[in-house]
């Protein structure tokens, strides 16, 4: 059986309270040597200070004993002797000490005697010899103990307190953030009307603004799709609809034999419409994959944007459209697919055809643009488009939904078809107003100067 894992809050509470102990300890460490080090600084300087004060009363009274001196000192474990004459219970003094003593200097020294560590604070006598006044090194060590002995509380005082805030850290932190782990799991099984608080530190705060955008976004593609498929499903039923009704008629027997040329040509249109909607909506597709193929070769826009013109002169006159194609002397070189910059070309011009009456121009060009870039547009005489209809122009079924059974428009995707497929090849599209009194759309593609 799997092992459930630890909350986020657990966890950050457990690291807080392991932070804070570690951070306890090390004080509580540190605080102990101090007040060690301390405590035996204290000590030294105290009996040195009882050092002269005992050297000072030997001074004063010559006859006073070191022993009565000792009974007054006995609770601090304090010795006293004097040098020469009582040496003998001095033997660990080292040879050093006595030389100092002997030249009359005064001493401050630890030593060890028997094993014991010991303080010895000696003093000059005016009288002649030394006082030497001993204390075990254990009595600043033990006063050193009773003060680490009070600092326990308080850093246990410290470690609750640090515990405390680190649960309430974790709680603080962790809210916000299954608050969203909640958010996402209810965005991945399909809810769309999610929205959080932002709380908490600003990057929680922020995955928070994140996951509000994303929902709102997800809501808006979803919305998009579902659009896009109704436009689809409605668009293939119309052929659709028409062939089967066709096909039906001629099946049944019921069309004239005078009428069968023209059901046929019309069945072939529709087919002929449903055919670019399939392929228009395959590119489109294709157009997200990764495996997207594109054959880059050195490309002549002018020479190109000749050959199309040859092509699309043909059925420009069929329709009383007249063609003008616009082309430099110079080449327009460039890197790209010539395919697909045909595949725009084409694309373009059929929306053009589509909307521009006989007698009025349809123009095929390829310009300069500042910079290292050229420009291919294809522009008509219609009835052009507003300002609002430039500025969704490229977004898929805008216009078609807008004009459809207004004027002549497309299958709604050509449009979208030309924005995707500029940008795959490195470029940008572009809406705007021809000078024939309708409208220009162009591709700016970047421009690659051959060598000379």
């Amino acid at each position: 059986m799997a092992r459930q894992r630890a909350g986020i809050g657990t966890l950050i509470a457990a690291l807080a309270v392991g932070v804070a102990f570690v951070a306890v300890l090390i004080t509580g460490v540190f605080a102990a040597g101090s007040v060690r080090s301390a405590a035996q600084q204290q000590a030294a300087v105290t009996l040195a200070r009882q050092a002269d004060l005992v050297a000072a009363t030997l001074d004063k009274t010559p006859g006073t004993r070191p022993a009565r001196l000792m009974a007054l000192l006995r609770g601090q474990q304090i010795q006293i002797a004097l040098v020469p004459g009582a040496g003998a219970s001095l033997n660990f003094l080292t040879a050093a000490v006595l030389s100092d003593l002997a030249a009359g200097r005064s001493v401050s020294v630890v030593l060890d005697r028997s094993g014991v560590s010991v303080f010895v604070e000696g003093r000059p006598l005016d009288a002649g010899g030394s006082v030497v006044v001993v204390q075990p090194t254990s009595v600043a060590a033990g006063a050193a103990g009773t003060a680490q002995r009070r600092l326990i509380p308080p850093l246990l005082l410290g470690l609750g307190g640090a515990a405390l805030a680190g649960l309430l850290l974790a709680r603080r932190l962790a809210r916000p953030i299954q608050a969203a782990a909640g958010a996402a799991n209810q965005l991945a099984a399909g809810a769309r009307d999610v929205r959080l608080v932002p709380e908490g530190p600003a990057e929680v705060a922020e995955l928070a603004g994140a996951l509000n955008g994303l929902s709102a976004a997800l809501a808006t593609s979803e919305g998009r799709e579902r659009e896009f498929l109704l436009s689809v499903s409605h668009e293939l039923r119309t052929p659709l609809t028409a062939v089967r009704g066709y096909a039906e008629a001629l099946a049944d027997g019921v069309v004239p034999p005078a009428d069968v040329e023209r059901t046929g040509v019309t069945m072939l249109a529709e087919a002929q419409r449903l055919d670019r909607l399939v392929a228009d909506l395959l590119d489109l597709a294709r157009l997200r994959a990764q495996d997207f193929r594109l054959d880059v070769v050195e490309v002549d826009l002018g020479e190109l944007v000749r050959r199309a013109g040859q092509v699309w002169g043909d059925r420009c006159s069929r329709e009383g459209v007249e063609l003008r194609v616009e082309v430099p002397t110079e080449p327009v070189t460039t890197h790209t697919d010539p395919t697909r910059v045909r595949q725009i070309i084409d694309g373009l011009a059929e929306n053009a055809l589509r909307v521009t009456p006989s007698g009025r121009p349809m123009v095929l060009a390829v310009r300069m643009d500042v910079g290292s870039a050229a420009i291919v547009e294809v522009r008509d005489g219609g009835p052009g488009l507003s300002d609002d209809d430039l500025s969704v122009a490229f977004e898929r079924s805008a216009l078609y939904d807008r004009y459809h059974g207004v004027r002549q428009v497309g299958t709604g995707f050509g449009l979208a078809l030309v924005a995707g497929l500029a940008a795959r090849l490195g470029g940008t599209a572009m809406a705007g107003r021809s000078p024939e009194g309708g409208a220009c759309f162009a591709v700016r593609l970047p421009l690659v100067v051959p060598a000379r």
